[in-house]
């Protein structure tokens, strides 16, 4: 887990003019969307997710799964240095944040109950992500710069 500097730095007045308010309290303040409520919970089109601030590439349609939490689910992200993880020990529990490396927005968390051959579970709020349809790019996961929400029988964030 690491802590570096993000590529897209931006004051929180000029975050709160691009995003909505609810992407605000979600990528900024480390917010939740209520389960089963998000965007890409259900979607199983071929594609890309980004991230809703920046346009990182950060997962794809190829490693989505249906884990059942309420949350739009992957296996590992499009490109490893895409995301940025860290501990995250609030709300009394022991978990592993995953923010988007390029603007530092908080994406949701990784659980170690994923069905891939890693394991893992990135378990990401809607809110935090753009889909594109079609087949992903070879391109470079961060265009145009030069990165359950709880566990099963856990709360959310």
């Amino acid at each position: 887990m690491s802590s570096t500097p993000h590529k897209v730095e931006k004051s929180e007045q000029e975050w709160r003019e691009q995003l909505t308010p609810e992407q605000y309290e979600v990528l900024r303040k480390a917010g939740t969307e209520a389960p089963f409520t998000g965007e890409y919970v259900y979607n199983k089109d071929s594609g890309e997710y980004r991230c809703a601030a920046c346009q990182s590439v950060l997962f794809t349609a190829e490693t989505k799964f249906e884990s059942g939490t309420g949350w739009p689910s992957f296996t590992e992200p499009a490109v490893a240095e895409a995301v940025e993880l860290r501990p995250d020990n609030s709300l009394f529990m022991r978990r592993t944040e995953v923010l988007c490396r390029t603007c530092g927005g908080h994406l949701g968390h990784v659980f170690d109950d994923g069905p891939g051959a890693t394991g893992q579970r990135y378990c990401i709020n809607s809110l935090a992500l753009d889909f594109m349809p079609g087949e992903p790019s070879a391109d470079d996961p961060s265009p145009g710069t030069a990165g359950a929400e709880a566990g099963p029988g856990a709360s959310a964030e």
